[in-house]
């Protein structure tokens, strides 16, 4: 294996369980995963991790799918290691879901404008504890000898099939590692529902990729499964998502609009905030299409 030697501590076969006892570890001890408020409070639950292989031809339909704004993991790859002689198929995303607190849930249900404190605290305090995870997780494999990419998800620009689409996303990478399937209002609905975050970073190594239980890509969505939900539209307090869909720009305008203002005012964080459509729906913390086997 090109980026792998026999110095390296971990062997071929463990690397998998080995990557996710670093991720389950910084979920369950990290300082970053907290609310900061004045007792401590996780942000986050334990998490759920996946592999998908860098040569999926997943990720080549969405380059052509989505158009210019997407990039590959090769892409992403080389751009950060541009002496790298890496093909795609030598690359493995490692991708990771963390889910909400349940307290967090509980608040948010509640609410029916913008999310409650706990809420805004997750969304202000998130982005600092994946950035720290993402950090963490590309040393501990560069000690091993293992090349890591964390790809830039900020990049917004605009597809002219789907209005706004950023250079990657999280959510379509946990999608393609088997994490699960996109709802009525774009949000991706895992084995622990869809008040979560998603997170990844791309390595230069061969793990075996998680098996996808579905070939749909609205498979665990009741609203197409089903025919019988309308559950994030009735929680979406823009209106910006219908039975034909979520109005991306119709979203961005109230999170960054009155959200924005609200997450100001009410608790000093400058950031834009909404996400009512992952509380108080059937998905929110499981896949509802299929009976729960916990």
């Amino acid at each position: 294996m090109r980026s792998h030697d026999h110095h390296n501590p971990v062997h071929t076969q463990d690397l998998a369980a080995w990557i996710i006892e670093i991720i389950e570890d910084f979920h369950l001890n990290s300082p970053e995963n907290s609310l900061r408020f004045e007792h401590h409070e996780r942000i986050f639950d334990g998490p759920l991790v996946g592999f998908s292989n860098g040569g999926d031809p997943l990720y080549d339909f969405f380059k052509e799918d989505i158009g210019s704004p997407y990039m590959t993991p090769i892409e992403f790859f080389h751009g950060s290691f541009p002496d790298s002689s890496a093909c795609a198929d030598d690359l493995t995303i490692i991708s990771w879901i963390s889910p909400i607190s349940e307290q967090t849930k509980l608040d948010n249900r509640r609410k029916t404008d913008f999310p409650s404190e706990r809420g805004a605290r997750t969304k202000y305090y998130s982005e600092t504890f994946q950035d720290a995870l993402t950090a963490h997780l590309v040393l501990k494999l560069e000690e091993i000898g293992i090349l890591a990419a964390v790809p830039p998800s900020k990049i917004i620009q605009i597809s002219a099939r789907y209005g706004l689409a950023s250079a990657w996303s999280e959510r379509h990478a946990a999608y393609v590692s088997g994490h699960g399937t996109f709802g009525l209002c774009d949000g991706l609905i895992t084995r622990k529902g869809k008040a979560v975050i998603c997170g990844s970073v791309i390595a230069q190594v061969v793990i075996p990729p998680t098996k996808r239980e579905y070939t749909d890509h609205h498979a665990w969505c009741l609203h197409y499964a089903k025919g019988r939900c309308e559950g994030c539209i009735k929680r979406c307090p823009a209106s910006a998502v219908t039975s034909k869909g979520h109005d991306k720009m119709r979203c961005r305008e109230y999170c960054f609009g009155p959200g924005k203002d609200y997450m100001r005012k009410e608790f000093g964080f400058d950031e834009y905030v909404c996400g009512l459509c992952q509380s108080a729906v059937p998905c929110e913390s499981k896949n509802p299409v299929i009976p729960s086997v916990l």
